[in-house]
């Protein structure tokens, strides 16, 4: 099936305190501009464990089919970086919905809490084990689904010269996700295994303390289908 870019939804080039005025934290975390790119750091002690770990959330619901790119460059590890999706509240409900449990980055609350979403790990260098062998995960929740998963090109911050563009795109079902123009995965969410497939919802940087990292130029388009 043929796939086509089409009508831009959402941009954002993150370099100023003004472009996410209207973004949400849950968390505590800490966001600076050096260069021209939002710099996101967790405010809380590392020793806090999930405690200490951030989500920050774009404003805008975004539609099922549609082609998310930004760019990231890590900056400190250890730590972990991902991308939320298609989140929103169970049963049909918002993602701020009051009637939803009170979120403050820990995961459980996400993966297994009162909402519903996509998220993909693709800077995963928290635990000794994710640093030994490193993958991008990608994971369905209600659930801790894991339902993709595939080597991790990006190298560890002695080694980064410059930002990597990430693309990730749904269409249907299908979601895919690449770095560089490099290929990492597709996936095609049947609608049975996991529950079904999930619909229109928000996106969000999720990160680990202590990783420090920068992100810039986030473009939000919608994906046409023939």
């Amino acid at each position: 099936m043929t796939e086509e870019i089409g009508e831009l939804l959402y941009e954002n080039p993150l370099d100023s305190p003004e472009c996410v005025r209207d973004w949400t934290a849950e968390g505590s975390l800490i966001a600076t501009f050096p260069g021209g790119r939002m710099r996101l750091e967790n405010a809380l002690d590392p020793e806090l464990g999930q405690a200490a770990n951030f989500l920050f959330w774009c404003p805008v619901v975004l539609p099922a089919d549609i082609r998310i790119s930004w760019e990231f460059r890590p900056i400190r590890e250890p730590g972990l970086a991902m991308l939320w999706f298609a989140a929103a509240g169970r049963d049909m409900r918002d993602l701020f919905d009051p009637s939803l449990a009170p979120r403050t980055g820990e995961y459980r609350q996400y993966h297994s809490g009162d909402i519903n979403g996509y998220h993909l790990s693709y800077f995963r260098r928290r635990l000794e084990k994710e640093r030994r062998f490193h993958t991008c995960n990608l994971r369905k929740s209600y659930g801790f689904n894991l339902v993709a998963q595939a080597p991790d090109p990006l190298p560890g911050v002695a080694d980064v010269t410059g930002t990597y563009r990430l693309v990730l795109t749904r269409s249907g079902g299908t979601i895919r996700f690449s770095i560089d123009g490099l290929d990492i995965f597709h996936w095609t969410d049947d609608g049975s295994s996991f529950g079904p497939v999930l619909g229109d919802g928000r996106l969000g940087f999720r990160q680990m303390a202590p990783l420090i990292a920068d992100y810039s130029n986030l473009v939000v388009s919608r994906m046409e289908r023939p």
